[in-house]
């Protein structure tokens, strides 16, 4: 097995880290305290191609790995996890969706748009009252003539106020069977669509996270993505792939609150000597190594099996799992190494362990990710 890195991947990353650097990092904390979503900063994105990192350049997409998808949202999410959220968000939900799922016609009307970075994109599933239940959603599309009327609510949504088109599972059939939803794919300004409340949030803060609303919203059936009561399939189809995206998300926090404690605990002095060379915090320091590491296999491997089209539910699910709870763990002992100043703003590592707490619930818990991998291992034994 070949665990060198592609140069071209280095260099994608090189470009995402560069971009975090000079257009991102400088404004971190002032967009976490305002709880400001900067919407302005995504066509720059798309102009270095990171808003469509796997869509074909015929459809105006960067047409890219999935390894190289991953590297790009680590280097994002080492300086500001929110973005790396956003950007993830937008890469491999709705943008993945129609790129998975759309007809020719819907993939060449929004894949160059949302690949752009010209428009943003949202994806719908929960619901206040069915988050890992989403057979039971209540969000409904009843078919009259040609059309499809949608009433109902989404929540938790990733740019669900700001995003310029959103694919929605809506359900259409009975609540409890797997065959009862659909996709749609929804464009901001139809009528009865709208954003509903904005999230006041724990970490995460400058990525947007608000409810949708569907009040009589009528659209034609053209927007329907795949078949009839295929919306659950093609949704855990969807989040295969983004469970990848939160593991790489978590990644990067990670990182980001490591590399921190690396260098704040060879510069802070206690008793006439770096930190650094005590045990209890280099310990600290080993243990945060080795399981970045081991979670960034798991990580690769997941994208690896993705780009050559295996099956890789459950190695995704197990990447989700064990980076993100990686994330929560690293950004935990970043804190306490950093001590005090830790625990305030002026450092970064607070921050970090903010953000790091939404990798182990977005995308399926650890609970549904351990529910996963538990399914697979019993079809395979």
């Amino acid at each position: 097995m070949d665990f060198s890195t592609p140069e071209w991947t280095l260099q994608v990353a090189q470009s995402a880290r560069d971009f975090a650097r000079t257009r991102i990092l400088p404004h971190v904390m002032e967009w976490d305290e305002a709880q400001t979503f900067p919407k302005d900063l995504f066509p720059a994105l798309g102009a270095l191609g990171l808003m469509g990192v796997t869509v074909s350049e015929a459809y105006g997409g960067a047409g890219l790995t999935y390894v190289d998808y991953v590297a790009v949202i680590q280097e994002i999410a080492k300086v500001c996890g929110s973005i790396g959220l956003s950007l993830a968000a937008h890469n491999s939900l709705c943008t993945g969706h129609i790129n998975l799922f759309g007809s020719e016609e819907q993939k060449k009307r929004y894949l160059p748009l949302l690949a752009s970075g010209q428009w943003l994109g949202a994806w719908g599933l929960t619901e206040p009252g069915t988050g890992s239940d989403a057979g039971n959603m209540r969000c409904t599309a009843v078919r009259e003539g040609n059309d499809w009327v949608l009433n109902g609510t989404k929540c938790w949504i990733t740019h669900g106020a700001s995003g310029h088109v959103a694919v929605v599972i809506a359900r259409t059939g009975e609540p409890g069977a797997r065959e009862n939803s659909t996709a749609f794919v929804v464009e901001r300004g139809t009528k009865g669509f709208s954003g509903g409340k904005k999230e006041n949030k724990l970490g995460m803060r400058a990525s947007e996270t608000a409810e949708m609303i569907f009040d009589n919203c009528r659209i034609p059936d053209t927007q329907r993505l795949g078949g009839v009561g295929e919306g659950f399939y093609q949704a855990m189809k969807v989040l295969d792939g983004g469970r990848i995206s939160i593991a790489a998300l978590s990644l990067g926090i990670a990182k980001g609150a490591y590399e921190a404690s690396v260098k704040y605990a060879s510069e802070r002095h206690q008793f006439g000597k770096p930190i650094s060379s005590f045990q209890a915090i280099s310990f600290k320091l080993a243990d945060m190594a080795t399981e970045i590491a081991a979670a960034e296999l798991l990580t690769l491997q997941a994208a690896s099996l993705k780009d050559r089209g295996l099956p890789m539910t459950k190695e995704a699910a197990m990447a989700k799992y064990y980076a993100s709870e990686v994330c929560v763990r690293v950004a935990t002992d970043a804190v306490q190494i950093f001590g005090g100043y830790g625990y305030t703003k002026d450092f970064p590592v607070e921050k970090f362990y903010r953000d790091s707490k939404l990798c182990t619930i977005g995308e399926g818990t650890s609970e549904i990710q351990k529910i996963v991998i538990a399914r697979e291992i019993k079809k395979g034994a």
